[in-house]
């Protein structure tokens, strides 16, 4: 009898134990807005699995971003890391190399990037300059779908389990991908060979994949006012090539650009590079709608 008792015991154990591992939770964390929204989308309805966004959404990119308190607490708790690449979040280098244990998942892994601008470090004599990949490939939805992709796999792989359920909402995110992309072709058809200048390099991927040119760009540096110099030097560039519109982004000041409009009579416009946004599942398709009904009304009139 107390033979039995024991291996219903162990039993009861053993089926404890297994339905504890099966419940387990993982914790997926993103570097910036644009990796959560396809984590998200990539890990929705699937039980234990939760992503939270690490940069602040009021953040732009992240070239300048300082890590905080928070950003270390939740990378300790985290079981995969989902990042850009391309250099978009160097400031994480050191921190990531103290959890060697930690899936990094670069979701840019296989696209080949842009050559992007030059950003300034440091200051006086220790200043220097380093030559840096346009890293803002989310903003092309066909690289869009690449990054998608690397991020199911990259998932599948750190959390077997769910391995089925990250490719099926894949599957089904892409589908929704492409159809943005059929839908955008559609909208900007008549704008291909427009020429615009952006306030920094974010939208060079964007505008290629619709045949529109990025002629200028204001700022080479994310957040950087250019110089008198350089201010006048665009103010020719819109002159000579009959540009209509300027583009800034909301998170950074219009000053320049503003400048630049009354010396040329171009017209000041808002894009969203989708680094903000509400949080909701859909809102990379919201916002990149928006930017081409915003580009079709600057560009059409």
């Amino acid at each position: 009898m107390k033979k039995r008792m024991a291996a219903l015991l162990l039993l009861a154990a053993t089926l404890m134990c297994g339905c504890a591992g099966a419940q387990e939770n993982v914790s997926i964390l993103t570097s910036f807005y644009p990796m959560y929204v396809f984590a998200m989308n990539v890990a929705s309805g699937i039980p234990g699995v939760t992503v939270s966004n690490m940069a602040d959404q009021s953040v732009g990119c992240l070239h300048d971003y300082q890590l905080q308190t928070r950003d270390m607490v939740a990378l300790e708790d985290a079981d995969a890391l989902v990042i850009n690449g391309g250099g978009m979040e160097q400031f994480m280098d050191k921190v990531i190399s103290l959890r060697d244990d930690l899936p990094v998942i670069d979701a840019s892994s296989g696209i080949e990037m842009l050559c992007g601008g030059e950003h300034d470090h440091g200051h006086e004599e220790h200043a220097h300059h380093d030559e840096m990949l346009n890293a803002h490939v989310w903003l092309d939805p066909e690289l869009a779908i690449r990054q998608i992709e690397n991020i199911a796999e990259g998932l599948a792989a750190a959390d077997s389990t769910h391995a089925s359920a990250y490719r099926e909402n894949a599957a089904a995110y892409i589908a929704k991908i492409k159809a943005l992309d059929e839908e955008l072709s559609a909208m900007l058809a008549g704008l291909e060979g427009e020429k615009i200048v952006t306030f920094h390099e974010a939208f060079s991927y964007f505008a290629a994949a619709y045949g529109i040119e990025v002629a200028g760009v204001i700022s080479s540096d994310d957040g950087e006012e250019p110089s008198t110099r350089d201010i006048a030097k665009m103010c020719d560039l819109v002159a000579e090539n009959g540009i209509r519109a300027l583009f800034v982004e909301p998170q950074y000041p219009t000053k320049s650009a503003d400048t630049i409009a009354r010396e040329t009579g171009a017209k000041v416009y808002s894009l969203n590079p989708v680094v903000s946004g509400d949080g909701a599942m859909d809102s990379y398709e919201q916002i990149m709608r928006e930017n081409a009904r915003v580009l079709v009304g600057a560009l059409e009139q």
